[in-house]
This record gives C-alpha cells, sequence and structure tokens, in this order.
C-alpha cells in the first residue's frame, strides 16, 4: 500500500477554521486538494466579494500547493467547481480558463446552498506529478 504525504504550504490558506482536514494529500503520483476558497493566505480574508476575485485567488491557492507537492496547474486531472450562484458561472469560468490553459482538466460544476463565510466559489481539484 502507498504512503500518502501531507502537503502544506504557507502560501495557501490553513484549513478552514482548524477543520480536521490537510491543504492536500499526495500518493504516488497523485495528489488530491482540499476544496479552495478565495482567502488570500496573509489575510485570512476573502479576496472579494465577487465571483472574479475569489476565482482568481482559489487558483493562485492550487498553484501554491500544487507546487509544494511538485506539480502545477499543468498537470490538473480533475476540477469540481462549486457556486453558491450558477449565473456565476461566466465570470467564474473566464478565470479559471485563463488559469489551466490550452489543455484544461475534466470539471464538474455543481450549484450549492451556501459556502461559509460568504464566499461564492469553492474549487477542488487532483493533479498528477
Amino acid at each position: 500500500m502507498a504512503e500518502k504525504e501531507v502537503i502544506r504550504t504557507d502560501q495557501a490558506p490553513a484549513p478552514f477554521q482548524g477543520a480536521p482536514y490537510n491543504q492536500a494529500i499526495r500518493v504516488r503520483d497523485l495528489v488530491f486538494v482540499a476544496g479552495q476558497f478565495g482567502i488570500e493566505p496573509e489575510s485570512g480574508e476573502l479576496a472579494g466579494p465577487t465571483v472574479r476575485d475569489q476565482t482568481g485567488q482559489i487558483m493562485r491557492n492550487l498553484s501554491a500547493i500544487l507546487a509544494a507537492a511538485g506539480t502545477g496547474l499543468e498537470n490538473l486531472v480533475k476540477t469540481t467547481v462549486f457556486l453558491t450562484d450558477l449565473g456565476d458561472f461566466e465570470g467564474m469560468n473566464e478565470v479559471y480558463a485563463r488559469y489551466v490553459g490550452a489543455a484544461p482538466p475534466a470539471r464538474s460544476t455543481i450549484e450549492i446552498g451556501a459556502l461559509p463565510s460568504g464566499a461564492v466559489v469553492e474549487i477542488e481539484a487532483v493533479a498528477h506529478v
């Protein structure tokens, strides 16, 4: 059985309110990144109120976590996007596309009832190393 490696970086927010999870777990050549909010690691606050503000910060957080695991956004294989309003899909998609390049990962997008602390978007990811 492969050992799991905890991935942790100060360049992305710590687990939300001390919850019992890690930023990411690496098993062999796969990295599973916990859902990220658009929280700035320096301030601990949302990057802004809009889906564009928050999506940009999420992608920067994902990039930092993946770098700590020895990989990057170009190696994303699957993401799941949670939106509190599917009306924000276009804005999220516009920003997201800037980060995933010409060969984006498989993706699911789901509307949910609410997210903590006024967040309007959350993204979780799987990447290969």
